[in-house]
């Protein structure tokens, strides 16, 4: 297995760009409505003892308004100014963060600039039913560690940007299919043994370029970064970048020599589709065991919850649950191992704290950016918006609709079926999924209020006069 002669120390690789690109949770980043920190929650799993850190954090540090994420990670909302290092040495304390030797130098600043780089270095995926589905081909939970120690203990890493994520599917019955990843991998029967099919730039709906047994996934992790950072020019930070410059099979080429074996690439593997999933699957009571012990999914709306119903959402883990909640890439959050008896009334009381639990509800089906009053380049207060369109909305109706205040699409990792593009306070313009059109899809209708949105995405019966 080669080295590459550009290997370097972990703390060489920060510079503006890192800085400026990402909250973590030892950069708290300025937003409209106060510091943001981001918490990286490898595999979306937040145990309820972190859960209950997290919310006192938020209460001592910032305005105790918490971020489910589409990267199924948590965010802080409002960190007070002076208060960045307290929340962070209280969040590490809770075991939050990177989990990672400090430089041998013993110097401060150098020992912080690497656990930032480190935290950035840990966006991995999986489904929230990981570990969980019985019916799952392959536990990717077991794939955690070994990844996580790979990208935070080789040095070149370090240059990776703070949105390189990766995706390790492993079959279950729920998951994320439409988001990209710069690399994804998924769990596969190949013949009569099991596999990992492979991508860039996309995730398991796509098609695959090889596959690979289990055992090599960390080994080919390692050569496809060292492939990326060989042939990322300036400016390229994203898998999707090379790829448009060199194409899937030269990155592929390139990768191979960090290889002492060849991916499988024959015709099962070019054929391969993942199977389909049903994402309503992600709130309710799902039974997965013959004993009829589950799950039960729930989401605040738009995201965003307070300290205290995340303390209580880790309590009714702890009472009811295995202690842990699995924040999920849709902003919502699974209770794991619930007994039958518990389904129902662990609902219940989800609903009783103001979460989502029925894909019916229109705010199950929005989307909505931080907007004007916590981002100063939103041009609509997209958050508000959202509540408005919702009650004006039928039950059962819209398909999914994504409320973005400017182009970045930051709450939206993916292309909705709806998007509402903020113009201005109030303004939006509606484009269509169009797999034929670029950015947001196809524009439908320019310069809408709310409620003109409302009419086109929800139109109301009309009546029939001496019916």
């Amino acid at each position: 297995m080669k080295h590459n002669k550009h290997d370097r120390p972990i703390a060489a690789a920060t510079d503006a760009a890192r800085r400026s690109a990402c909250p973590g949770l030892l950069r708290v980043v300025a937003a409209r409505d106060g510091g943001l920190c981001r918490i990286r929650l490898p595999g979306g799993v937040l145990a309820s003892t972190e859960a209950h850190a997290v919310a006192e954090a938020a209460r001592a540090h910032a305005s105790g308004v918490i971020e489910l994420t589409n990267r199924a990670n948590v965010q802080l909302r409002g960190v007070r100014a002076g208060h960045e290092r307290a929340l962070g040495e209280a969040l590490l304390r809770a075991g939050l963060g990177p989990d990672t030797p400090a430089p041998a130098s013993g110097d401060d600043e150098s020992a912080s600039t690497h656990a930032e780089i480190a935290d950035d270095l840990r966006n991995l995926m999986l489904s929230p039913l990981a570990g969980s589905d019985p019916g799952a081909l392959f536990d990717t939970t077991t794939l955690t560690a070994p990844i996580l120690h790979l990208l935070q203990h080789e040095a070149r890493f370090a240059a990776l940007s703070p949105k390189f994520a990766l995706l390790a599917d492993g079959g279950e019955r729920l998951a994320a299919l439409d988001h990209p990843h710069d690399i994804w991998l998924a769990a596969a029967t190949h013949g009569e043994r099991l596999m990992f099919m492979f991508g860039l730039a996309g995730g398991p709906g796509d098609a695959a370029l090889g596959a690979i047994e289990p055992q090599d996934v960390p080994t080919l992790l390692r050569a496809l970064l060292h492939a990326f950072l060989d042939l990322a020019e300036a400016g390229q930070r994203r898998m999707r970048d090379v790829r448009a410059s060199h194409g899937s099979e030269a990155v592929l080429l390139q990768a191979q020599r960090y290889l002492n074996f060849t991916p499988t690439r024959d015709e099962a593997v070019r054929q391969w589709r993942r199977t389909p999933v049903d994402t309503a699957a992600r709130l309710g009571t799902h039974a997965l065991r013959a004993d009829g012990s589950g799950y039960v999914g729930a989401q605040p709306a738009l995201g965003r919850l307070d300290a205290a119903t995340l303390d209580a959402l880790a309590s009714l883990a702890q009472s009811h649950g295995a202690a842990t909640l699995r924040i999920t890439p849709w902003q919502g959050v699974l209770l794991p191992g619930v007994a039958s008896h518990q389904l129902a009334p662990t609902l219940t009381q989800l609903s009783a704290l103001g979460l989502i639990t029925e894909c019916a509800a229109p705010l199950a089906r929005l989307i909505a950016c931080a907007g004007s009053e916590g981002c100063a380049k939103s041009r609509a207060d997209t958050k508000a918006d959202a509540l408005r369109l919702a009650a004006r909305l039928r039950q059962n109706a819209p398909a999914e609709a994504h409320l973005s205040g400017c182009e970045r699409s930051c709450a939206a990792a993916h292309r909705a079926a709806w998007t509402l593009l903020a113009v201005a306070p109030d303004c939006y313009d509606l484009y269509a999924r169009d797999e034929a059109a670029a950015g947001f899809g196809r524009l439908v209708a320019p310069h809408l209020t709310i409620d003109a949105a409302a009419d086109v995405l929800s139109p109301r019966p009309r009546s029939i006069p001496n019916a």
